[in-house]
């Protein structure tokens, strides 16, 4: 996974389609951090690892599905 075509204010997608987050910056080569002001987050960032990308294309397309990965997703201390 190319994580160079990951930017700033990408949407995640989750392996369904549905919105998971928006991508705030890249943590390292291997974590995703997503805004904190997403309606989804709740008001606190969020990480999510690079190995869940499926693929980059206009959006930031998961392997989870939006429900798996927001239960799954860390929140950034």
């Amino acid at each position: 996974m190319d994580t160079q075509k990951i930017k700033e204010h990408m949407e995640v997608l989750g392996s369904d389609g549905q919105h998971v987050g928006t991508v705030d910056c890249l943590k390292g080569d291997d974590k995703i951090m997503l805004t904190k002001n997403d309606p989804k987050a709740g008001g606190q960032h969020h990480i999510i690892p690079t190995a869940w990308v499926d693929h980059v294309d206009a959006h930031v397309h998961l392997k989870k599905s939006s429900k798996d990965a927001m239960a799954q997703w860390q929140a950034a201390a």
